[in-house]
């Protein structure tokens, strides 16, 4: 009996010791120099056995912290990191719920230069620059940037790869400090894996002048720094793909990178016939891209169908390859350089009804249309950054780009009165064949005098923009009724258009209070023209050649846009509040030369005030507000200021309107952003408006008779819009293992626009409300559960009889899933759900949409095995209707269907020992 209860005492001893420990841990920091409290330092535990960090926080302003969380260990290391002052260190035992630490004094630290910290911490806010320690967040052993990003506090990843850090969307990824592959971030986040990368760093976008200069740059957007491990800063790393389906669906992919400490050179290439970019090496979901099944507009409209590349509909065959190369040239040169190369097809079947509303009547259009496209197209592009000292920065970017394309296109129209009685209808086919060219260079060079924050800039910017084009055109147009009529076309245009700009702008700041106050003077000339000729030649059958000048179908414009600027501004930027003003007075002149009917020229001036102003406060590096007000004014386009009557499709005339005003626009923005990182909470919300005077809009009459529409443009006031959208987030934490996120997202917008319908000038209001709703559940290692919901309400209501007001409501459910079990292997799945109720009967009101993925790692995880289905459900149709204030139209055009495929994936790494891939690199948050 006695050794029963042994047993039984023994196994209650060892469930005791197992049993996990929910705790919380507060405290408050001072600064031992000041004993003032000690704001956005970096709190966090570390398990005592292999240092994974268990849980962390941010101290307030009040210097209080505190530290919520789970462990089965008896004790854990306690650390307070902060920059400036020795990191603190306290082991400390889980033995109660409740674990007070009082208040913990800083020393300064006075040996700033050795590097002598145990650990480092999670989260480090320095001033205006966030920075997270990659060891710390726990992500799949072959993540790439985007998982990673995903698993930080405070940073969204849509699915199209759109990142957001505390509500402020990310428009810049650089690779220690530099660019990589161009402006697309996703070729970063997607292609660089995790293992190579030691922080990210979180700051306000600038450009490189800006940073020089030590301006505020662009508070509205972020950029991120991925800076690479000391040690992987020299060797080769990289990744291949390859995959193969059913009907004859493939893609392949492949990645290679040498770094030799500052010297980097990468090269990747792709290709596939699946609607997809082609660097997203195919494994799990990454080549699906984002699952746009069934898309719904705010004016009621919706579509079906799979992620297209390029363009939205069709199935494109694409092909891409390019080079990165970055060097530091001795001790003042920074270079860096990329080129790309891509081609692709796409073939494409429209058809299309549509009926349309006008004041007095309405009538009836059906198209069927068919394309074949193929594309080519080079870039490549420069930058120099030269510091011949601390005072003076020269920096210099040249671009260039070619591309070539042809299209062949073919359509029939037929169009119906309100009595369905055929009216007209036109059948058109083309052959079209051209040719661009792009060069531009910028140059900005930056001298910062004394050390009060003073500079003067000087920036030139020029660009040649050429395209020439072929276009065989074969077209029959016919109306009938009592003035009946066939229009017979077989011409050939030789088209050229050519733009040209050049800008200079010098700037000076003067420091009235040093590194807080300046006075800002700025000048801006800028000159852009187009040559726009259009030689139009009919067939002529005696010579069997295009001979015949057609004087009516040319045209050869030469268009100015000429703009001088001054500006006069206010900027302050202290410790919390930062504010700029700036006052511009725009000295316009638009010139329109019409070589062919010299009646037709024009020339306008015009004076228009140009006003800026922003504000942002910070109450502390968890929340801060913001807002902005600006003033513009935008010319009318070229064709919409030319008088001259286009009549080159004879059932839809243009008529250009010379007497055109530039259109001002008021535009106000505010918002607030709010992250709590102890609770793991965060809040973004903002607000914006608009007001538009001499907004231009277009002006259409349609014949009653033989419903040929002829279209003028005006200006008109009274447009304005407004919108409200907030964001809050919460992740609770279950346990060590398992998460809850909480996303709840909201959206309304209002706007109002002055149009004209048949020659009647009518209003329509639009309001939009759309809220959303997401839960994620995290098992780590187990699962993942990501299900959705968004509702979409839409009242449109017009002023004018012939419209009746509308109001839609639609629905988007879906559910992603993840599993990790057993080992080595990970299924996901992506479903979409959409219900439209407002569809008219016999046309399609819901919609799924699934797609998954099997993979198999093995190889020590270098190596990738993994089965696609591609649209599960084979119901991706691409069927859309759109219904607006004066026409509804439902279209159906080629999509991509259904595919299964299977693919194989392998990386390699011959990077310093640490670079290698393996959980030996890494610190965990459990």
């Amino acid at each position: 009996m006695k050794k029963l209860l042994s047993v039984f005492a023994l196994l209650f001893a060892l469930h005791s010791f197992s049993q996990e420990k929910t705790f919380k841990i507060t405290g408050t920091l001072i600064a031992e120099d000041s004993n003032q409290p000690i704001e956005s330092a970096t709190v966090y535990l570390e398990r005592v056995k292999d240092s994974s960090v268990i849980s962390y926080s941010i101290s307030d302003k009040y210097g209080k912290f505190e530290l919520e969380s789970s462990t089965y260990d008896q004790s854990l290391n306690f650390y307070v990191s902060y920059v400036g002052y020795k990191t603190y260190f306290k082991k400390i035992n889980i033995d109660k719920e409740n674990i007070q630490l009082n208040t913990i004094s800083m020393q300064l630290d006075s040996q700033l230069d050795e590097v002598v910290i145990r650990s480092t911490a999670p989260i480090t806010i320095k001033k205006d620059t966030l920075e997270f320690n990659v060891k710390s967040f726990k992500t799949k052993k072959d993540a790439n940037v985007e998982d990673l990003l995903k698993q930080l506090p405070g940073v969204e990843v849509d699915p199209e790869g759109n990142i957001t850090v505390n509500g402020k969307p990310v428009n810049q990824i650089l690779v220690n400090g530099k660019p990589f592959f161009g402006d697309d971030p996703t070729i970063t986040t997607k292609n660089l894996t995790k293992d190579i990368i030691e922080k990210i760093q979180v700051v306000d976008t600038k450009t490189k002048s800006e940073a020089f200069s030590g301006e505020a740059g662009d508070q509205e957007n972020k950029t991120i720094n991925l800076t690479i491990k000391e040690e992987n800063n020299k060797g080769i790393f990289g990744r291949v793909s390859a995959g193969a389906g059913t009907d004859d669906r493939y893609e392949y992919a492949g990645m290679i990178n040498f770094f030799d400490n500052d010297r980097r050179i990468s090269a990747l290439a792709g290709g596939n016939n699946i609607n997809s970019p082609g660097f997203s090496f195919g494994e799990i979901s990454k080549m699906f891209g984002n699952i746009n099944s069934v898309r719904f507009e705010s004016n009621g409209s919706f579509t079906f169908n799979g992620r297209s590349f390029g363009g939205g509909q069709g199935i494109t065959t694409s092909r891409s390859n390019g080079l990165n190369y970055a060097d530091v040239i001795g001790e003042t040169v920074d270079i860096s350089a990329d080129y790309f190369n891509s081609s692709s097809n796409s073939e494409n079947e429209t058809s299309t009804q549509r009926e349309t509303i006008l004041s007095d009547s309405r009538y009836f259009t059906n198209s069927n249309s068919r394309s074949d496209s193929d594309t080519d197209s080079h870039s490549a592009n420069l930058e120099f950054e030269i510091e011949t000292d601390s005072t003076f920065q020269l920096n210099i970017e040249p671009s260039f780009s070619y591309s070539k394309s042809r299209t062949l296109y073919s359509s029939f129209d037929e169009t119906f009165d309100e009595d369905r009685e055929l009216t007209n209808q036109s059948n058109v086919n083309s052959n079209v064949e051209s040719f661009a060219r792009q060069f531009s260079t910028d140059i900005s060079a930056t001298k910062r005098f004394g050390n009060k924050g003073g500079f003067i800039r000087a920036e030139f910017e020029t660009s040649i923009n050429k395209r020439e084009s072929d276009d065989f055109l074969n077209s029959i147009a016919e109306i009938f009724g009592t003035e009946a009529e066939t229009i017979v076309r077989d011409q050939f245009t030789d088209g050229e258009n050519d733009s040209y700009g050049v800008s200079a702008e010098f700037t000076y700041r003067l420091p009235i209070i040093a590194k807080k106050f300046f006075l800002n003077f700025e000048y801006e000339f800028s000159r852009d023209k187009d040559k726009n000729r259009q030689s139009t030649f009919d067939f002529n059958d005696t010579t069997q050649d295009f001979t015949d000048f057609n004087t009516e179908l040319s045209t050869d414009f030469e268009y100015t846009d000429s703009r001088s600027i001054p500006t006069f501004g206010l900027t302050y930027r202290g410790e919390k509040f930062f504010t700029r003003f700036n006052l511009g007075y725009n000295i316009r002149t638009l010139e329109n030369q019409d070589l062919l009917r010299p009646q037709f020229n024009v020339e306008r001036d015009f004076k228009n005030l140009e006003l800026n102003y922003r504000a942002n406060y910070r109450f502390s590096p968890k929340s801060s507000i913001y807002g902005s007000y600006r003033l513009g004014n935008n010319p009318p386009a070229l064709r919409q200021l030319q008088a001259f009557t286009d009549v080159s499709n004879p059932l839809s005339i243009v008529i250009g309107n010379p007497n055109l005003a530039p259109s001002n626009r008021h535009s106000f923005y505010a918002g607030y952003n709010g992250f709590d990182w102890q609770k793991r909470t965060g809040f973004y919300g903002n607000i914006n408006a608009s007001f538009t005077n001499n907004q231009v809009v277009s002006r259409t009459v349609v014949d009653p008779e033989t419903l040929v529409r002829t279209t003028t443009y005006e200006n008109v006031d009274g447009n304005y819009n407004y919108g409200v959208s907030g964001t809050y987030n919460k992740d609770v934490k279950l346990d060590t293992l398992r998460t809850l996120k909480f996303n709840i997202r909201a959206r309304y917008n209002y706007s109002k626009n002055i149009n004209y319908n048949n020659d009647v000038q009518y209003a329509s209001e639009v309001g939009t409300f759309s809220p959303r709703f997401g839960v994620d559940f995290l098992w780590d290692k187990v699962m993942e559960l990501r299900p959705y919901y968004e509702l979409n309400l839409s009242n449109n209501a017009y002023d004018i009889e012939a419209f009746d007001d509308r109001n839609f409501t639609s629905h988007n459910a879906g559910l992603r899933t993840a599993t990790f079990l057993p080992e080595k292997f990970e299924w996901r799945n992506d479903i979409a759900f959409n219900y439209n109720p407002n569809v008219a009967d016999g046309f399609q009101k819901s919609a799924w949409f699934w797609n998954s993925t099997l993979s198999y790692s093995f190889l020590k995880d270098k190596a990738l095995i993994t089965l696609k289905a591609y649209d599960l459900l084979n119901q991706n149709t691409n069927a859309r209707r759109v219904a607006t204030q004066d026409y509804i139209q439902d279209s159906q055009s080629t999509v991509l269907r259904q595919y299964f495929m299977l693919g194989f994936s392998y990386k390699f790494n011959s990077l310093g020992s640490k670079g290698k891939t393996g959980d030996d690199d890494f610190f965990f948050i459990d």
